[in-house]
């Protein structure tokens, strides 16, 4: 397995002090997105609208990648930049979003399993000649009554092993994101459980399907207290869960961790985060990947409007001026 060219993107993408953009919401996600502020979720304006993040000056300096979406990766800037243009002139790696989404698994009630495997070499070649240099794929295990069964975790880490050996294939990082969601009111002690199963039967998966680890990314959640739970943990109890989950199963060759802020606020997500990189004599880089709570201010702020533009630019690299001198 050739790893030399997939290394050097894997680590440029989990630089200190930068994270990657996650711009890869499906339609249903950004007409959600764009409804909350009254904009309709037209091909022009969500083109418009990423064109804000994208061109941001300065976005390079905290943002070391973008995943993209199907359509995205097509769409242009207004001057007639492909957006992958537009991004590698700012020194920002693109990426792609590769899955098909989360469906009801067959006899499994509140489980899910991320389809999208066929046909995806193919896609992969096509996504490699647009431009981009890594790609992404989420699976979703659900924490309730009696779940997640071992058959829909272990399902969903055989997705994720073959869908990155096929991206290694293609010359291609893969991002391989086991989401443990966080709805539900089990304690923090249940999430680190589940993460930990999750986690290690994705990497005997990712053993099983010759993945070379150092090319590869991994996105997971933080370990914290479900949403509904009475008792939630402090930001240094999240941090201390989540470091311990990860030391146990994930392997060192890992570059990086680009984590989720999943349901989480902007400022929960960076605290967790903070707190996380004090802790001395981690194995890998610590990142974000975060879609979310990036892009929240930034819409606020837009409304839609070309007035508003150089506005929503502030909003969006603002936050993030202080983060180089960390």
């Amino acid at each position: 397995m050739k790893t030399e060219n997939l290394e050097p993107v894997a680590r440029k993408l989990v630089a200190p002090g930068k994270g990657i953009l996650a711009a890869d919401e499906s339609s249903g996600t950004i007409e959600k997105r764009l409804k909350s502020i009254n904009v309709p979720s037209t091909e022009e304006n969500r083109r418009a609208y990423r064109e804000v993040l994208f061109t941001t000056k300065g976005a390079g300096d905290f943002i070391s990648g973008v995943i993209l979406f199907d359509e995205t990766i097509r769409q242009k800037t207004r001057d007639g930049r492909t957006f992958v243009e537009a991004l590698e002139e700012q020194g920002i790696v693109p990426g792609i979003k590769v899955d098909k989404g989360a469906k009801a698994m067959a006899n499994f009630p509140g489980e899910k399993i991320t389809e999208g495997l066929d046909g995806l070499r193919e896609r992969l070649a096509e996504y490699r000649q647009l431009g981009a240099r890594f790609a992404k794929w989420r699976a979703v295990i659900a924490i309730g009554d009696k779940i997640p069964t071992r058959t829909c975790i272990e399902a969903n880490a055989e997705a994720l092993a073959r869908y990155a050996a096929l991206c290694q294939e293609a010359d291609l990082v893969p991002i391989v994101e086991p989401e443990v969601l966080m709805d539900g009111a089990h304690t923090i002690e249940r999430y680190f459980e589940v993460t930990e199963q999750t986690l290690r039967s994705v990497f005997d998966a990712l053993a099983e399907h010759r993945v070379a680890l150092e090319g590869m990314l991994l996105k997971p959640n933080m370990v914290l207290s479900g949403k509904e739970c009475p008792q939630q943990a402090s930001v240094q109890e999240v941090a201390d869960a989540t470091v311990r989950c990860m030391k146990r199963v994930v392997p060192a060759a890992v570059p990086g961790l680009v984590f989720l802020s999943g349901g989480q606020t902007d400022l929960q997500a960076t605290e967790h985060l903070n707190a996380m990189n004090r802790i001395e004599d981690l194995p890998w880089q610590l990142s974000f990947s975060f879609g979310r709570a990036l892009q929240a201010p930034v819409l606020k702020v837009w409304k839609g409007e070309a007035a508003n533009v150089a506005a929503a630019q502030q909003a969006f690299h603002q936050p993030h001026e202080k983060q180089s001198d960390k």
